[in-house]
């Protein structure tokens, strides 16, 4: 079997028999699977699931986190990352719920039956800007990583460029093109989110890793008395300062994004009932993730920690072995960055697909579209990738625009015009505020940026 030949199956639980051409829905088995040409796809595990879903959430928001820490203070944005996931939580709940009335199979679906065909396309269109968006960040911070990146005027070393020294070889160019043919094309053949199952376990445990050596290195130089302690909260001299703390917002809302492939991971469960405590249990795992990285990273460099904390690592941390430790870091989460790039490009490429193909046969069964699309989102992510300076700028974007639409907005929109008449009023509550919160605190972050770029020029 070719990994090309891999197809989803029929949808689960009370969607079994639904067979419906949708962005994110599972496609049909062919023919040729059905009279036993393929193995039988018997129904993604729990344990396989949660580490899907969590591979899509902590991706590189992970790295952005400790930058936050710089602008809000630890105290708040500790609570800021718990207060995310609360939220996050709360708008899947709700997916999930007018889901399961409407007998929607993906966000796409649910968005359609709210809204009509505009409200699916509005959807369809901000998971592929999100989600190029955050792509283009993996490549970025695995560009720092592996050959280097320059901030503020000062050049820090890539791994491989600390090991050989400055080569054409190992240039951000050639570096990410060979990653590209290497890596993110073989698994981007996959057409079934659960074949990413074992990836998707290894760069969670990659994702630990680094947080396990990271939180080994503060704790012993804080320890030493080597490392001050950092600010709890925000330094405010003046209303600029202010807004500038809302410009940690869509770094936050990006962090937990993960709405667009919770429908693709319920629809290949055998038992459908256990998406709910996947989602709990991901949030939780995940969580966990972004505070103990956020605090350690932040106690361990304080004021001068970087928007992608990965290229802090790149000195002399004051302890035994430093430069052996520094390379773990960052090529532990530079291979979690590979392997979290397939589970978001699967979503992108279906919905991309969706809007450009609506009435054509499913994706999967057109393999000369299937490598089309596949090979221009490659191409147009990997260039822009080599442009982009910062994942800040990049977090900024994506986060003040689609992914506050998908993680909150859609949601909330969806509970109040409560099509069915099953929303509370805690959940319409909710709702609003959510709705208020997301379109006041990024409309102010993306002014206090536009005001920082405008004074920087001035």
């Amino acid at each position: 079997m070719t990994i090309g030949s891999i197809n989803p199956v029929e949808n689960r639980g009370n969607r079994k028999n639904k067979q419906v051409r949708d962005e994110n829905a599972p496609l049909l088995p062919t023919k040729q699977e059905e009279e036993g040409g393929f193995d039988e796809f018997d129904g993604a595990s729990f344990a396989g699931a949660v580490f899907n879903l969590s591979t899509t959430i902590v991706g590189a928001g992970i790295m952005a986190l400790p930058a936050t820490m710089k602008v809000l203070g630890l105290i708040p944005g500790i609570l800021m990352i718990i207060f995310g996931a609360f939220l996050t939580e709360s708008s899947i709940e709700m997916l999930i719920r007018f889901s399961r009335v409407g007998n929607a199979i993906s966000y796409g679906e649910v968005m359609g039956d709210t809204f009509g065909k505009i409200g699916k396309i509005l959807l369809q269109a901000c998971v592929v800007v999100n989600n190029v968006g955050v792509m283009i960040v993996y490549m970025i911070i695995i560009g720092d990583v592996l050959s280097g990146t320059s901030s503020t005027g000062v050049h820090h070393f890539g791994v491989l460029e600390g090991w050989f020294g400055a080569h054409w070889w190992n240039g951000r160019f050639f570096v990410l093109l060979v990653t590209v043919l290497l890596v993110f094309i073989p698994l981007s053949c996959f057409k079934r989110v659960d074949s990413l199952r074992y990836t998707s376990a290894i760069s969670v445990g990659l994702a630990v890793v680094f947080v396990v050596i990271t939180a080994g290195i503060a704790i012993v130089k804080l320890l030493s008395g080597s490392i001050p302690m950092p600010k709890l909260f925000p330094d405010l001299p003046d209303l600029a300062s202010v807004w500038n703390l809302f410009t940690a917002v869509p770094v936050l809302v990006t962090a937990y994004i993960c709405h667009y492939n919770v429908h693709t991971i319920d629809n290949e469960l055998d038992d459908s009932s256990q998406i709910k405590p996947i989602v709990r249990t991901s949030l939780l795992l995940c969580s966990t993730v972004y505070v103990t990285t956020s605090f350690f990273g932040f106690l361990l460099f304080g004021e001068s920690t970087l928007d992608d904390v990965l290229a802090n690592f790149d000195s002399n941390l004051g302890i035994p072995y430093s430069s052996i430790l520094n390379d773990a870091v960052r090529v532990s989460y530079a291979l979690h960055l590979m392997l979290v790039f397939p589970i978001i490009f699967h979503a992108l490429r279906l919905n991309l697909d969706g809007l450009l193909f609506p009435s054509s046969s499913p994706l999967s069964s057109d393999n000369r579209r299937f490598a089309l699309i596949t090979a221009a989102l490659l191409s147009v992510i990997f260039l822009a990738a080599n442009f982009i300076p910062s994942i800040w700028d990049a977090f900024q974007f994506t986060g003040a625009t689609a992914a506050v639409c998908i993680a909150f907005i859609f949601p909330a929109a969806i509970t109040l015009r409560d099509r069915y008449g099953i929303a509370t009023k805690w959940d319409k509550v909710l709702s609003v505020f959510m709705i208020v919160l997301a379109v006041l605190s990024n409309a102010i972050a993306v002014y206090s940026d536009a005001y920082s770029l405008f004074n920087k020029q001035a």
